[in-house]
């Protein structure tokens, strides 16, 4: 027996508590990038109600938020809202808001929320245009509940609490290996950068003349942002529409996603090999991306495009954008608001010490070796890391649809 979420849980339902609250009364503010599992929740935003009274999602203290839009769907950020100051906050209008009634357990809910099984419906039930779909209320309220039984439900959730909870210290001690190398990486990019380890270091006391500088001085044309997503599709015909989302790394893109603007419009923003793009808004400010592909592709209006003059090395420069200089530079000068931005003339005035041309190809080159090293290690660890999740899910899905048998829940 199952019933339809509906008949258990509210979704998206009024929040009379934020209704009561005067206009001047601060309270928690969630962005889309806010929004994660469990301890990672960032509830430290805050915003007056008069601000966000109109035109965002409220909810209260124990709500399940699930952000609604690709590809934030699919990574499984569905969170319980705990620790709330003031019991109750606002958000961004990409999440759905869960709340459980009295016959359902919201721990239960939340791990049903995150089954492969809901999020293949989800997926499947998204409406609106590539990278811009979003999961359906419907889909929430219609969502079949395999266990009806509250008490089935508390025994599954502590057994998925305990379970999880295992998986996901396993998972917390990869993560840290990982980021413990990639500062190591970073440190590695910074020296080198700076001339103070492998081919700049020799440099140095070879009498090459290192030159500091703003970013717009070694720029073959000027520094701009690129186009809006009018007229946007999945053509592969078409020039790719790159966007934050798209990026890998710095020097990779995601293939597993792909648009397209019509040939006429990508024209104004059309990329070339070795042109660096760089976030402008949102959380992944300074994020940044070498374009090392010849096939064509143009750029959204929230990045910004470097092009390197000839005797500037777009390598050296793309290093040096993972560098610790350069990244206090975007600490520094970026807004914080509601969005975070970090225009296109601050990008110009960046500060950046070079070298020479042969010596910039020389410390490229280095950087190349050193990092591929390190890069797979953190590649092999990643792989491992997504075992484990694919495991997680795995077990959530078995356990909330009965087909795990769990102590304390009858088969």
């Amino acid at each position: 027996m199952s019933i339809r979420l509906r008949h258990v849980a509210a979704v998206n339902p009024p929040t009379h508590e934020f209704d009561v609250l005067p206009d001047t009364a601060e309270l928690p503010f969630l962005p889309l990038e806010a929004v994660w599992p469990g301890d990672r929740l960032d509830t430290t935003r805050r915003q007056p109600k008069s601000a966000v009274s109109s035109g965002y999602t409220r909810f209260r203290e124990g709500d399940i938020l699930l952000p609604k839009i690709t590809p934030t769907f699919q990574a499984d950020r569905t969170v319980i809202v705990k620790g709330l100051e003031g019991g109750v906050g606002a958000g961004t209008t990409e999440l759905h808001v869960v709340r459980a009634g009295p016959d359902a357990d919201v721990r239960y809910l939340r791990y049903l929320l995150s089954s492969k099984k809901f999020l293949d419906e989800g997926e499947a039930s998204m409406l609106g245009v590539a990278g811009q779909k979003r999961v359906p209320d419907d889909c929430l309220r219609d969502l079949r509940v395999p266990v009806v039984d509250l008490r089935h439900q508390r025994a599954i959730a502590d057994y998925l609490d305990r379970e999880t909870a295992r998986i996901d210290a396993l998972i917390e001690k990869k993560q840290t290996l990982t980021q413990r190398l990639s500062e190591r990486r970073q440190a590695l990019i910074t020296a080198a950068v700076q001339g103070d380890i492998g081919p700049g270091a020799a440099s140095r006391g070879d009498g090459v003349r290192w030159v500091s500088t703003r970013l717009k001085f070694l720029a073959a044309i000027p520094i701009r942002n690129g186009l809006g997503e009018s007229g946007r599709q999945d053509d592969p015909a078409w020039p790719r529409y790159i966007r934050t989302t798209d990026i890998a790394g710095p020097r990779s893109l995601r293939d597993d996603v792909f648009s397209s603007l019509p040939p006429d419009t990508a024209r104004e923003a059309m990329l070339q090999q070795g042109d660096i793009v760089m976030t402008a808004a949102g959380a992944t400010i300074g994020k940044s991306l070498l374009y090392n592909s010849t096939e064509l592709a143009c750029y959204a209006g929230y990045l910004v495009r470097f092009r390197a003059r000839s005797d500037v090395d777009p390598r050296f420069v793309s290093y040096w954008m993972e560098s610790l200089p350069y990244w206090d530079q975007i600490e520094t000068g970026k807004v914080v608001s509601t969005i975070e931005n970090f225009s296109a003339s601050k990008y110009q005035n960046l500060f950046i010490s070079i070298p020479d041309l042969p010596v910039q190809h020389a410390i490229a080159d280095y950087l190349d070796q050193e990092t591929a090293c390190i890069d797979a290690l953190i590649d092999k660890i990643n792989r491992q890391i997504d075992l484990l999740q694919e495991h997680r899910q795995a077990l959530i899905t078995a356990a909330v649809t009965g087909e795990l048998d769990i102590p304390g829940v009858a088969a």
